[in-house]
């Protein structure tokens, strides 16, 4: 099975090689059902109807940590500063703690350009 790569963004139009999931229910599916070679991570995942926030990409990192799932590499796109930060940090402990392989290539940065067409 050939790997694909996985943009996690509820807004922003997907990259060209990328398969986005625009929700954390469906990057979840996505992670544990297909070989994922990339995945590059917003944080901010947006509200219900209600305008609760809903599960966003730290939720993602956390399920991700705890359920030792792989891929090839983990970038950040995410313009939040703060879920930046606590998404790497939370992948760079949990390599350290052994809940996630070390051959995970974890990168603070995005790989593509952010673009929002409105689309």
């Amino acid at each position: 099975m050939s790997k694909i790569n996985l943009y996690v963004d509820d807004l922003r139009d997907c990259p060209e090689g990328f398969v986005v999931a625009r929700t954390y229910y469906e990057a979840i599916h996505i992670l544990e059902t297909q070989d994922v070679g990339i995945l590059t991570l917003d944080h901010d995942l947006g509200e219900d109807v209600e305008g609760n926030e809903l599960p966003n990409g730290y939720d993602l990192v956390k399920y991700f940590c705890e359920h030792g799932l792989k891929v090839d590499k983990i970038y950040l796109h995410t313009d939040n500063p703060v879920g930046r930060e606590n998404m790497y940090t939370t992948l760079l402990a949990a390599q350290r703690r052994g809940f996630i392989s070390n051959e995970i290539e974890i990168y603070y940065y995005p790989i593509t350009k952010n673009i929002y067409s409105g689309d």
